[in-house]
């Protein structure tokens, strides 16, 4: 067979859904429903500063690999924070934007980025990426939270590897959350069990809808406290309704809401992605502040929902010690990032060498507070 030709699309309507879907897998937050829906909704446009520029690999007329890239004319939604290094391009006169993008628009979450099923191939669409950084004259391409194997393949390449911390849930196998409560320590399994107490006695219940299960009104509600969020942090909404109620149509069966309610009214509303493994905590928002409801909202809910499903695997996202006491534990998750200036390369990669020092002393300093039980 000769060897597969790459292809850049700008728009995944090129490809598709079953062809796209068939080499991503399991993977919702890669699947064809949504990153078209950002796309078709105008949440990653050229418009909003998101230019699709999807790098493919074809076997004939047989899609094989692929890698979701787009030209950045800036750094938001992206969760690996360079706004530093576009700061100093500026201040040295020179230009950082457009740069090169392999990621899923806001959304930091561990997954294929180099995506195809040998090395061979994934080192094919590497070596393409950095080809259209001469080819487009683009200060750099950054490749957000790919797998273990991939970032090993771009350190070996002469990739920078960056390293950031998030908050992971795991489940070995737990029946129920009294169950997940007995790995605790005897304080933090008190409070949790007090706080979920403290809701209860507000006259606060909680449903759990999938998929179909969610109406109209209910993404209604859910994009109300969303937008809700974004504005008391003085910031603007990423995503519309348009999206997410495209979102609730397409991808139906990986998506869950869960809603606090008291007298039949909803107070609040948390979003979910998850496949069979894994459960993605997206976003959430209140219509009132109750406490403990950010924590059973988004933790204690989506933590019995992968017990009962059998979910080994809830990525709480990045930020926020205050995961670490619901049991989220610090996980080390990595970009990679190849930069055309080789003077920039070099100061870059000296700083990144003291933020990997500084990144391990965090996650040690992190497990030391582990809120398990050390025979646990």
């Amino acid at each position: 067979m000769p060897p597969p030709t790459l292809r850049v699309i700008d728009s995944l309507a090129a490809v598709s859904a079953p062809a796209w879907d068939a080499i991503v897998g399991d993977a919702p937050l890669l699947s064809h429903a949504f990153l078209h829906a950002l796309h078709e909704t105008g949440c990653a446009s050229p418009k909003t500063g998101w230019t699709p520029r999807y790098l493919t690999a074809w076997q004939a007329d047989t899609l094989v690999g692929a890698m979701p890239l787009y030209v950045k004319a800036h750094s938001y939604g992206e969760y690996i924070f360079d706004w530093s290094w576009a700061d100093a391009y500026r201040r040295h006169g020179r230009r950082y934007y457009p740069k090169l993008v392999c990621a899923v628009p806001f959304t930091p979450a561990t997954g294929p980025r180099l995506i195809a099923g040998t090395p061979t191939l994934r080192g094919q669409l590497l070596d393409g990426a950095l080809a259209l950084l001469e080819d487009h004259r683009l200060s750099s391409l950054h490749i957000l939270f790919p797998e273990t194997q991939e970032a090993v393949l771009c350190e070996r390449a002469g990739l920078l590897i960056r390293e950031s911390v998030q908050f992971h849930w795991t489940n070995p196998g737990f029946g129920d959350f009294d169950d997940f409560l007995a790995t605790m320590n005897h304080a933090k399994r008190k409070n949790i069990r007090q706080e979920r107490r403290k809701l209860a006695s507000a006259g606060i219940s909680f449903r759990r809808l999938v998929g179909h299960e969610i109406e109209p009104a209910h993404w209604d509600f859910f994009f109300h406290c969303y937008a809700k969020t974004y504005s008391e942090h003085h910031s603007t909404p990423y995503l519309t309704l348009d999206f997410f109620l495209r979102l609730g149509q397409t991808l139906a069966d990986n998506v869950l809401l869960v809603l606090g309610e008291s007298d039949g009214e909803p107070v609040c509303a948390a979003l979910d992605i998850f496949s069979h493994t894994t459960l993605w905590g997206r976003y959430w928002g209140t219509d009132t502040y109750v406490p403990g409801l950010h924590f059973e909202a988004c933790y204690y809910q989506a933590i019995e929902f992968c017990i009962e499903r059998g979910i080994t695997l809830f990525e709480g996202g990045a930020q926020g010690v205050h995961k670490l006491a619901r049991g989220l534990m610090p996980v080390t998750t990595c970009s990679a990032h190849a930069i055309a200036d080789p003077e920039f390369a070099r100061a870059i990669s000296s700083f990144l060498v003291d933020e990997r020092s500084e990144v391990a002393r965090t996650v040690d300093e992190l497990e030391r507070a582990s809120p398990f039980r050390q025979d646990a």
